[in-house]
């Protein structure tokens, strides 16, 4: 693995924050992640530090993973953190450009980080998914590898206070064989989201959730919106953000002019 210095710090950043929080991580399937040439990685997104866990997985095997990471966030020290790290922006006005990039970065034998929800899952479950990830991994010709992340909710997502003390929480990560890039993007899809169902239900089999507990899905006995409900809340915060925004640009005429 080529030495890159600021992800290398981040790497010990990250490890230290783990061992403050005394996080208890368990990995599954760690010799899944290749060593050598391009993959997608396909995730699950549960919880906005999942990323953190994705990392070091990748670290674990000699890999720095790249992330696909908003575009508005390429500015000021973020914008610097994901330059030196080779984040690929994603604009969704300028999706194909996002895209190609993505593609090419898998040519060029990286690590790519997916995740074919798009958004967190209000409901832990897993949600509909996106085709990105097959799409590139059939572009590039190169493996897709499952891969699910459990536990790391009850850290820090949406709907639910964060817990960044000392808890010493459980983490179950469970990584899939890669499956070849083969049939069509749908198909391939289908079968992604399968093989991460099956993970995440074992990742779930043997952990302690306590009944009635908001982290814990509506299926196991907690109080997680269903995903029916999680995505009614998904479209009223979507048309909260149109209407906000709708809001500011409506005022910037009324600025420039002086009113």
């Amino acid at each position: 693995m080529a030495r890159e210095l600021v992800f290398d710090v981040l790497t010990g950043l990250v490890r230290t924050i783990f061992r403050v929080q005394g996080l208890r991580i368990t990995i599954e399937g760690q010799e899944h992640i290749p060593r050598a040439g391009g993959a997608v990685l396909a995730v699950n997104h549960t919880a906005y530090l999942d990323f953190m866990e994705v990392g070091l997985v990748g670290r674990n095997s000699g890999r720095n993973v790249r992330y696909m990471m908003k575009a508005e966030l390429e500015h000021g020290i973020v914008g610097w953190l994901m330059k030196q790290c080779k984040a690929i922006g994603v604009d969704r006005s300028a999706g194909a450009q996002s895209y190609e990039r993505a593609v090419t970065s898998l040519r060029d034998g990286e690590i790519v980080v997916v995740y074919p929800e798009a958004t967190i899952s209000r409901s832990f479950e897993l949600k509909e998914f996106k085709s990105g990830a097959a799409r590139m991994a059939l572009e590039a010709d190169v493996p897709i590898v499952p891969m699910v992340i459990w536990g790391a909710q009850r850290v820090w997502t949406k709907d639910i206070p964060k817990q960044l003390g000392r808890h010493r929480f459980p983490i179950d990560i469970r990584i899939g064989a890669p499956i070849p890039p083969h049939e069509s993007a749908d198909t391939l899809t289908a079968e992604l989201r399968s093989s991460m169902e099956q993970l995440l239900h074992h990742a779930q089999q043997n952990f302690v959730m306590p009944p009635g507990a908001r982290w814990v899905p509506s299926r196991l006995g907690g109080t997680a919106p269903t995903l029916d409900r999680a995505a009614v809340i998904e479209q009223e915060e979507l048309a909260r953000r149109r209407a906000a925004a709708q809001r500011r640009a409506d005022q910037q005429p009324r600025r420039a002019s002086g009113e």
